[in-house]
């Protein structure tokens, strides 16, 4: 069977065969085999991993294990779209994911960790951060929403901060998704001309690709000061969402000592 000038295996044509095949097939615009043989091959991947991220869970419950996950990377890499299939087929109620908005006024008098160390996990639950702290070292200073005296003190108090609540029982996984800036720009195409995607727009959005080198300058200076005795960065190269969400999954599996032969 040949199309495209592709030969396809019998493996191949048994996986379009398959309910997720044909779902994969027949759910796109044309008829592209190769990329519903991959979509299909990520479907079928994709919930093996699942049952074991709910041995995962169930492990931090019956241990009482804290765990914090955050999601860090440019605007449009597929953070939520990452943590959504993370969380999925998991129990709602030992986990939470935080995306926190804008500071309020007196947020803004605090200590800046505070309203973060407010939503750290109890006992027996994983917190997911689509983006974290580490707003302040990069999206604000980029955006001019701290000062330099902000961004220098914050730079000189986070590893000290992720050392005391590792410290205190909290597995801390750091993960920052990359991609492209032409991939940024295709994904912002494509959000503005869907009007049920369109509201994911912000005004910090219209300014990422004009201010790209600058987001550049400050990942970098971020990445080096945790190499400074703090916690690095898992970087995910995710210009393709499926392959991005798989190499999360696996590395967020790699980094919990979980007992992959617990009973669910």
């Amino acid at each position: 069977m040949t199309a495209h000038d592709k030969t396809y295996t019998e493996k191949d044509i048994k996986i379009l065969n398959s309910n997720k095949g044909l779902h994969a097939l027949l759910s796109q615009k044309g008829y592209d085999l190769a990329k519903a043989i991959r979509f299909a091959r990520y479907e079928k991947q994709l919930k093996k991993l699942q049952v074991q991220l709910i041995k995962l869970q169930t492990w931090v419950i019956q241990n009482n294990e804290k765990i914090v996950v955050i999601f860090e990377g440019r605007d449009s890499a597929g953070k939520g779209g990452a943590i959504r299939r993370i969380i999925e087929r998991l129990n709602p109620r030992h986990l939470r994911v935080i995306a926190l908005p804008k500071p309020s006024e007196d947020e803004v008098t605090q200590w800046y960790f505070q309203r973060y160390v407010n939503e750290l996990p109890k006992g027996g639950e994983i917190v997911f951060f689509d983006r974290s702290w580490y707003n302040r070292a990069v999206v604000e200073p980029v955006n001019d929403f701290c000062t330099d005296e902000e961004y220098h003190i914050f730079m000189n108090q986070v590893n000290d901060f992720e050392r005391m609540i590792v410290e205190s029982g909290v597995r801390l996984v750091k993960i920052y998704m990359s991609i492209s800036k032409n991939e940024q720009a295709k994904r912002f195409r494509e959000i503005r001309s869907n009007p049920l995607k369109v509201w994911k727009m912000s005004p910090v959005d219209e300014k990422a690709q004009e201010l790209w080198d600058v987001y550049t300058d400050y990942k970098n200076k971020m990445f080096e000061n945790t190499k400074n005795n703090g916690f690095e960065f898992k970087v995910i190269k995710a210009n393709r969402k499926t392959e991005a969400r798989i190499a999360v999954i696996k590395h967020f599996l790699d980094q919990i000592p979980y007992d992959k032969n617990i009973e669910v």
